[in-house]
């Protein structure tokens, strides 16, 4: 734990203690305000995460993916959809 007047002193201390591993707490007043922690190796190759492991635990009601009418009638009505008439227009 340091306080920032003493980091700002010693920066580049802290910053090779950060390299060497090691997580530096700042301190406001004697008070933790952040951590500088090391980043993890650029090199080092992360395992790929397997997709779909959310699967299920995010339930989406059945109307999720219902038209709003209004809004419907706006977005055709826009220059991309020239040719299409609205549903209120059927």
């Amino acid at each position: 734990m340091v306080n920032l007047a003493e980091a700002k002193k010693h920066l580049a201390h802290y910053t090779r203690l950060v390299k060497g591993g090691s997580v530096v707490v700042l301190c406001e007043r004697n008070k933790p305000i952040a951590e500088i922690r090391p980043l993890g190796h650029p090199s080092v190759k992360r395992p790929k995460r397997k997709i779909g492991l959310m699967k299920g635990l995010c339930p989406i009601g059945l109307d999720f993916l219902k038209e709003d009418l209004e809004t419907g009638e706006e977005f055709y009505k826009t220059s991309i959809f020239p040719d299409i008439v609205p549903k209120s227009q059927l």
